[in-house]
């Protein structure tokens, strides 16, 4: 019998809410999890990236979180600034609840800012321990109203050297609190962390799911130096020209900036993501299953709730901070025995996630240049000669015979029929830009770079 978010104890409003968003069952750490933080417990949880661990943690905070308190309940660690921003994301989708004030803490961002975001009424942060530390140092944070503490990923923080600035922090929040630490691996200090901060703790070990077969073809694209994301992306998708695509991007406002851009290139494309009400979502849902709209810029929370069955693509705009994420993503497409298509965007520095990536699908993949416009434009008459033979084999061409026939008493027929496709090309193609054109010297990098090829992944995990 399959659980539901009801059984585990959650708000209808609440199970309402996960519903529109997409989520219709929990997971493994879900099952596990959520009853016991509900029910006050301190909990350990050992599981990998992809498994649900975020929704674990965040729904029973967001269940007991007192709204009409304006100072920090809930404290939520992690090692990177990257993960913090992902966390706050999924903690305001599963939220829904614009006056809950959700703060990010991290260091390479204006630490007055932050500041400000915090004196405002700050009732849930998500932040990197160093920036913890230097606001509590500072007075601009305060933690003694604190009731959840939450250590995220705790074993990259001990590899990242962050493992003092976690004590302190917790020495610092509390007694009478509620403690979850998740990690993929226990490593001694994190077992001597959870020993000395948790109280008789409630232990949920979840397996990484196993890979499932299927045929995803992978491309890689260089951005090269110098060039922005969205203007390597275009002539990509004008040479890939995808059915039914879904783009990949980091943040809300990344989604409705790329967005942006790809409409006013001309293309049929939407943005999706948690400031849409439940209408906007539906409607933008029906529009994509429905060819309506053929490509969709999401972040990977608010994607939960697009799942389609035509779907020829997923981009990588933005690379996922966690591997497994990346495999999450791709195995979207080329489903019920179809063959999809996975392109994904690296810039020079993002060559170790290229690796990690590697290792992982367990393939080299080949890494390729932004198309040129010659390549373009190549591309443009070769489904055009295509549109052509579909024309040639029709029944209207015989009414265009009589003018082609005129035309020859003054013209070779070659030049008649170049001089057609001319206008038909000039009518119906967009011009190219300078965007499109990459004729240039190429960054030096140690990969081998060729041509657009294509890899097919044979293990990829939904």
């Amino acid at each position: 019998m399959t659980l539901s978010f009801k059984s585990l104890g959650l708000s209808e409003d609440r199970v309402h809410h996960l519903e529109n968003l997409g989520f219709t069952a929990p997971t493994t750490i879900q099952t596990q999890a959520i009853p016991e933080l509900l029910n006050g417990r301190d909990v350990v949880g050992q599981s990998q990236t992809g498994t649900g661990k975020t929704a674990a943690f965040s729904l029973p905070i967001l269940e007991r979180i007192e709204i009409e308190i304006r100072a920090v309940q809930a404290l939520i660690l992690t090692p990177t600034r990257e993960l913090a921003q992902q966390v706050a994301d999924a903690m305001r989708d599963f939220s829904g609840n614009r006056r809950l004030g959700i703060v990010n803490i991290y260091g390479g961002q204006s630490i007055e800012r932050q500041i400000r975001s915090l004196e405002r009424g700050a009732q849930i942060v998500v932040g990197t321990p160093g920036r913890v530390i230097d606001l509590l140092d500072r007075g601009d944070l305060k933690l003694d109203k604190v009731r959840w503490v939450v250590l995220d990923e705790a074993d990259e923080m001990l590899s990242m050297g962050f493992i003092e600035d976690v004590q302190k922090i917790l020495k610092k929040a509390p007694v009478e609190r509620q403690t979850a630490c998740f990690s993929a691996t226990m490593p001694g200090p994190i077992r001597d962390l959870v020993n000395q901060f948790l109280k008789s703790p409630v232990t949920v070990t979840v397996e990484q799911p196993k890979a499932t077969p299927t045929r995803i073809e992978q491309q890689v694209y260089l951005v090269p130096r110098g060039c922005s994301k969205a203007k390597a992306l275009l002539p990509i998708m004008e040479l890939e020209d995808p059915e039914a695509a879904l783009i990949f991007v980091r943040t809300r406002r990344a989604a409705a900036e790329l967005t942006s851009q790809l409409q006013a290139a001309g293309h049929s494309v939407d943005e999706y993501h948690g400031d849409l009400s439940q209408s906007q979502r539906e409607r933008l849902l029906s529009r994509f299953r429905q060819n309506q709209v053929r490509w969709v810029v999401a972040t990977d929370i608010a994607a939960r709730g697009l799942d389609v069955d035509h779907l020829t693509h997923v981009i990588n705009y933005d690379l996922p901070d966690q591997v497994e994420s990346y495999i999450h993503r791709i195995g979207r497409t080329g489903r019920a025995g179809k063959t999809g298509t996975a392109i994904t965007l690296i810039q020079p520095f993002e060559r170790r996630k290229l690796n990690l990536i590697e290792r992982k699908v367990r393939q080299t993949l080949s890494v390729s240049r932004i198309p040129t416009r010659s390549q373009i434009e190549a591309s443009r008459l070769e489904k055009l000669q295509d549109k052509l033979r579909e024309a040639l084999a029709g029944e209207r061409m015989a009414s265009f015979l009589p003018v082609v026939h005129d035309l020859s008493e003054e013209y070779d027929p070659h030049a008649i029929a170049a001089a057609a496709l001319q206008m038909v090309y000039d009518q119906t193609q967009p011009p190219l830009t300078a965007d499109f054109d990459y004729d240039v010297e190429r960054p030096k990098i140690k990969r081998r770079i060729d041509k657009p090829q294509k890899s097919v992944t044979p293990n990829i995990s939904r």
